[in-house]
């Protein structure tokens, strides 16, 4: 089984600089926002001439690049198998970034349809791919970044999650499927990891780390979960 961490956060909050120091030679992102990322000198060590960085949209596009990662393909059969060409199995750690570009692109892409199965459709494609992240070969970190929100009640009292799309999600409840979960936030301090915190839905596992608050670089997160 791989591992899953999800890092949530507002725009802006340092998610996407938080890959910084993943080695590009064994690191595949997959850019849902298709932004590209954002620090010096990126461009020369992701690329799609190199292999290891895609740009889509579509979730059925991302699950068949995590099916590439674990040395397997889909036949004509739509039976999963063992793929001819095993060179997604050199790749340690992949990014989806984000996944709430995925939820906001289907749901632009079917906006004229009006009946119910499209929000079911959407919740279950999602949830199709958080669940087969978690079935994905032991040596493989899966790296899911997402924004988040902070809903407030009638007594004023705050909590932060990821941001979804429809009331479907709500119901899964991403965070649920995941082992981890970090909250990226800029302070007066800087760019920080919260990973622990009473009004969000963050979470690690126990005797990971000691700190609640830690430098956002994911490898520390990745380092931190090698034991578990």
């Amino acid at each position: 089984m791989s591992k899953t961490i999800l890092v949530m956060g507002e725009s802006g909050s340092g998610k996407t600089t938080s890959l910084r120091n993943l080695d590009p030679t064994t690191t595949y992102i997959i850019d849902a926002d298709k932004k590209g990322l954002n620090w010096k000198g990126w461009r020369e060590q992701y690329s799609e001439e190199k292999r290891n960085y895609y740009k889509t949209d579509y979730s059925q596009m991302v699950e068949k690049l995590l099916r590439f990662l674990n040395g397997q393909t889909i036949d004509e059969k739509g039976k999963v198998v063992e793929a001819k060409n095993k060179d997604g199995l050199k790749y340690k750690v992949v990014v989806i970034d984000t996944i709430n570009a995925l939820m906001v692109a289907d749901e632009n892409r079917r906006r004229y349809e009006k009946n119910y199965d499209k929000w079911a459709d959407l919740a279950w494609s999602i949830y199709g791919i958080l669940d087969l992240a978690l079935s994905l070969r032991d040596d493989l970190t899966v790296v899911f970044l997402a924004h988040s929100q902070t809903d407030r009640d009638d007594t004023g009292f705050n909590f932060t999650r990821v941001k979804t799309s429809g009331k479907k999600l709500d119901k899964i409840t991403v965070e649920s499927k995941l082992n981890t979960v970090v909250w990226a936030r800029k302070d007066e301090d800087g760019y920080k990891f919260v990973l622990s915190d009473a009004n969000s839905t963050t979470k690690v596992p126990m005797g990971a780390f000691e700190e609640k608050v830690i430098e956002n670089d994911i490898t520390k997160v990745i380092d931190a979960l090698k034991d578990f």
